[in-house]
């Protein structure tokens, strides 16, 4: 979401650190790119006025200008900067979701049509029972779009949730009151609440989220909006932020070529933590929002925490202590590479992984700003499966007929089939020595 901030902000500090000592005047070219830098990346006017006159009252002083290393001072006070506007300071950031309330803990989702309030609903509802073992209700407020209830029952099987059956002719008030009460009876410890959007904001869509909300009392109410909203972003923030009384933010598609500038410009406008942000179509693809490793990775700095606890969540212990046995052995075959290009793909594929990782901006840069190509790995995996068990342990087998039969079977080239097995021998070099 923030490349393009995070190549601009590069450049820049990377001009500060060619000269020995800094100026006041190259203090205030580096602030006027970094304001033309947030602008580009869709941030309010309000918020980069404040977030410029901030930065620059402490990039001028002294104790700057006269650092051993002033360049580096000005880039940790960016980036101090950075965590305050993206709501360090703020109670809750980074913590996830708020469930310190007595059962069942109402939460209450908000938004426009379109922002993927359904699909959040569904993801949080498995992220509190696969990660807090908690029982979870979900309720489709929505009887504006077609099909909308539907659609979260559908999610709520997948994923092993109850959902509230719907009931012909009952609106979002008396749906949102009948779940609560299921919710007490039948002892759930969350009950989330789907409400209906529309396309812009309107009257009627505030006065229908403040009946809710005065009917069910939710502990959380979160507004659900896309990050590719780019300048429009400020108007939604304060609208819901004036009507609806927000605990907090989920922001959605947080994946894809949006700019940033939502995340910046809601949490300032609305004084609210960005709770959550969603990462991906897949279920699971959702995670808490840390201000600190959002300005890590905005300023190239990198988030090596979060992708040590990615790596947590996806490894498979028990595989990975035979796969360390095997390696102690010497016994690496291509069913262990294999395993390994499966774990790459669950943490997200080799570009989630080395976008959290220091100084990979410049990497792709000095690669001519090739784009990581992630069907490599998932032909590399169908390579594999088209060998035979007694090939995929001893590759020797694979004379020249054989990987032309592979070719055929995987939809791949021979020299794919090479590429791949002169990776897997200087791994497995690696691992004898």
């Amino acid at each position: 979401m923030f490349d393009s901030l995070t190549d601009r902000l590069g450049d820049v500090f990377d001009r500060l650190r060619r000269h020995g000592a800094l100026s006041e005047g190259d203090v205030a070219a580096a602030m006027r790119e970094i304001r033309v830098a947030l602008l580009e990346a869709d941030v309010a006017l309000p918020v980069v006025r404040d977030f410029i006159a901030a930065v620059r009252e402490k990039a001028q002083g002294q104790e700057v200008l006269r650092s051993v290393t002033p360049a580096q001072m000005v880039v940790k006070i960016v980036h101090d900067h950075l965590v305050t506007v993206l709501g360090g300071d703020a109670a809750g950031a980074g913590d996830g979701l708020d469930l310190n309330a007595p059962a069942p803990v109402g939460i209450l989702l908000v938004g426009l049509q379109g922002s993927g309030k359904t699909t959040t609903a569904a993801k949080i509802a498995n992220r509190l029972k696969q990660r807090e073992r908690k029982k979870v209700l979900l309720a489709s407020l929505d009887v504006q779009r077609p099909a909308a209830q539907e659609q979260l029952a559908v999610l709520a099987r997948q994923i092993g949730v109850a959902c509230l059956p719907p009931v012909a002719g009952e609106q979002p008030v008396t749906i949102a009151r009948r779940a609560l009460e299921t919710a007490r009876r039948e002892g759930y410890d969350v009950v989330i609440y789907d409400t209906a959007g529309r396309l812009h904001i309107n009257e009627e869509l505030m006065l229908e989220v403040a009946a809710v909300s005065a009917a069910t009392q939710p502990h959380q109410t979160l507004l659900v909006a896309d990050a590719m909203t780019g300048q429009d972003a400020v108007n939604l923030a304060k609208a819901f932020g004036e009507r609806a009384a927000l605990t907090g933010i989920v922001l959605t598609r947080v994946d894809g070529d949006a700019r940033g500038g939502a995340a910046l410009s809601m949490r300032h406008i609305t004084g609210k933590p960005i709770v959550m942000i969603g990462t991906g179509e897949r279920i699971g693809a959702l995670e808490p929002f840390h201000p600190e490793r959002i300005a890590g990775r905005i300023l190239g700095m990198g988030d090596v925490v979060s992708l040590v606890e990615k790596a947590a969540e996806t490894v498979d212990r028990d595989e990975a202590d035979k796969l360390a046995a095997k390696m102690a052995k010497g016994n690496f075959d291509l069913d262990d590479l294999a395993g390994q290009l499966r774990q790459i793909r669950r943490m997200g594929g080799m570009g989630g992984m080395l976008s959290l990782l220091p100084g990979v901006g410049k990497l792709k840069k000095q690669l001519g700003e090739a784009n990581i190509d992630e069907t490599i790995v998932k032909r590399q995996e169908a390579i594999i499966a088209s060998m035979t068990k007694a090939e995929r342990r001893n590759p020797k087998l694979l004379n020249g007929s054989r990987r032309r039969r592979i070719a055929a079977g995987s939809g791949t080239s021979v020299p794919e089939i090479n590429r791949l097995l002169k990776q897997y021998q200087d791994m497995a070099d690696m691992m004898k020595r």
